[in-house]
């Protein structure tokens, strides 16, 4: 058995998921590996607050709530409701989620408003990533996580994206708050640790 392309139990609502982004020819949601390894890391968290940047259709928001236990809440954003809406359909009778729609960069700056602080953040959106970074990681506890992906080329990359991904890197590289590992699996991972 190929353990790194073999997902054992995904979550009950991803073929649902997965079968309505295809007839939306939505081709940017998150890899099953990386799935399974925000399952695994939600589950460290418990009782956690989560983020995700970037809805989506839902396929990674699926991943992290198969992952939360009951006393966890999660919010996500995304500034496209035609493909929110499918996650919305599959997932919003779980009452744990809460769904927005708002440009990311906005609702990053209503979140430091508020002082909301988080276990764990999922990027999967430029805000958050490549802009709003510093706003981004304030929001993130003392040891909690900061996971993005898509940092290896992909077919799907705008004609500048490669660029962001070495700006935003180094940038990760250099700081001084917080512990990192890239991943080159999947589709490119990075784990950072808030100090």
């Amino acid at each position: 058995m190929n353990t790194s392309s073999t997902i054992m139990n995904p979550p009950r609502q991803l073929a649902v998921i997965e079968a309505m982004s295809l007839g939306l020819n939505f081709n940017m949601a998150s890899e099953p590996l990386t799935g399974s390894l925000l399952r695994t890391l939600v589950h460290s968290k418990l009782g956690g607050r989560f983020l995700e940047l970037g809805t989506g259709t839902g396929v990674s928001t699926c991943w992290i709530l198969d992952g939360m236990d009951a006393d966890s809440t999660l919010l996500t954003v995304d500034n496209d409701m035609r493909v929110q809406n499918v996650a919305r359909r599959a997932l919003s009778s779980d009452a744990r989620v809460q769904f927005f729609h708002s440009e990311g960069s906005a609702f990053i700056d209503q979140l430091c408003q508020e002082g909301q602080i988080f276990d764990f953040i999922f990027a999967d959106t430029w805000p958050g990533k490549f802009y709003y970074l510093d706003e981004t990681l304030a929001l993130l506890k003392a040891g909690g996580l900061y996971v993005v992906d898509d940092l290896l080329p992909q077919p799907n990359w705008p004609d500048d994206h490669s660029s962001k991904v070495a700006i935003f890197l180094q940038h990760m590289i250099e700081r001084q708050d917080v512990m990192i590992t890239p991943l080159m699996w999947s589709t490119g991972l990075l784990l950072a640790t808030k100090i």
